[in-house]
């Protein structure tokens, strides 16, 4: 197969092997994968470092109505700044001429579909962090705009590259289950899009595309979503409010297998692939499985409304 190269990564393409370091600009300094990520990336050479490329500026961004966000923009932006010789510009448009990819990681959902709108002006390959949008229509959008405009993109947890994920990954998952902790954020239209986007991530990971069916069931000790798959198999994410911890079961036609209870996970694997992302405008993860992730929460969503019916993905 010929792999169609798009315009926005073809000067990339074309860098010699050993070239200079990609430069990386983050838009919004609201969450702590930015201070994790820039310390990968331009801290000194070891086994938490990621070969490829730096961060060099940033757009502080911020949504006051987002705790999260407004408890934590000014002292991750000042660490940047102090630390770490980030330079930082008064809108998107700036960061185009100084980076050769964005990272767009603003906390805060709502504000991603009009922040990718103006980086999608850079044609430069995007990152976008979790949650993609608040809602379906508009992690839509993103997606719609982004194939106008050439500019390659993806979107993913980094729970997706745990151990948790790779050491039961498999082609003959006939069904799975994982849990992780679901803390919601009263803003995001899509609740689990908060934070109960990692144990769902990795239910992806494991089962791959073409769920067709959400049926959720909410209680006081957590909520189960139960996915049904067009080839029959079942996929159950149980959203535990107040755990600290994840993991996974895959169903295989002759065993039951159990993530190791000490699976390891770091953002480092994610960071890897993102540089080979950014330099070959491949996305790991495909956007159509990114969609299709949200067209799972938004149907959970429609389930929770209606008591805990089956609800099909739009």
């Amino acid at each position: 197969m010929t792999r169609l190269v798009l315009p926005a990564v073809a000067l990339l393409l074309s860098a010699p092997a050993g070239a200079a370091d990609l430069r990386l600009g983050l838009i919004g300094t609201d969450t702590s994968h930015v201070i994790a990520f820039t310390k990968a990336f331009n801290g000194p050479s070891g086994p938490d470092h990621v070969d490829g490329a730096r961060v060099v500026a940033a757009f502080k961004g911020g949504s006051p109505d987002v705790e999260a966000s407004s408890s934590r923009v000014d002292g991750f932006a000042r660490e940047l700044r102090e630390d770490w010789d980030v330079e930082f510009v008064d809108d998107i448009a700036s960061l185009c001429p100084r980076v050769d990819a964005l990272l767009l990681e603003s906390v805060d959902g709502r504000t991603h579909l009009e922040q990718a709108r103006q980086a999608l002006g850079c044609g430069k390959p995007m990152f976008i962090d979790k949650p993609l949008a608040s809602t379906l229509e508009d992690a839509r959008e993103i997606a719609r705009l982004a194939a106008a405009a050439g500019v390659p993109w993806f979107s993913s947890s980094s729970l997706r590259w745990s151990e948790i994920v790779t050491t039961l990954k498999g082609d003959d998952t006939e069904g799975a289950s994982t849990w992780g902790p679901g803390p919601t954020e009263p803003h995001h239209q899509l609740d689990l899009s908060w934070y109960a986007i990692h144990p769902i991530e990795m239910l992806y990971a494991l089962m791959g595309t073409g769920c067709v069916e959400v049926t959720r069931t909410v209680s006081e000790t957590g909520d189960i979503v139960l996915g049904r798959w067009a080839d029959g198999r079942l996929g159950t994410v149980r959203v535990l409010p107040d755990a600290r911890s994840y993991g996974a079961v895959a169903f295989r036609p002759d065993a039951v297998e159990a993530s190791p209870p000490d699976a390891k996970h770091s953002y480092l694997p994610l960071l890897r692939v993102m540089v080979d992302f950014f330099r070959t405008g491949w996305p790991p993860v495909p956007n159509k499985e990114t969609l299709e992730i949200f067209a799972f929460m938004d149907a959970a969503q429609r389930s929770k409304q209606q008591g805990g019916t089956p609800e099909r993905l739009r």
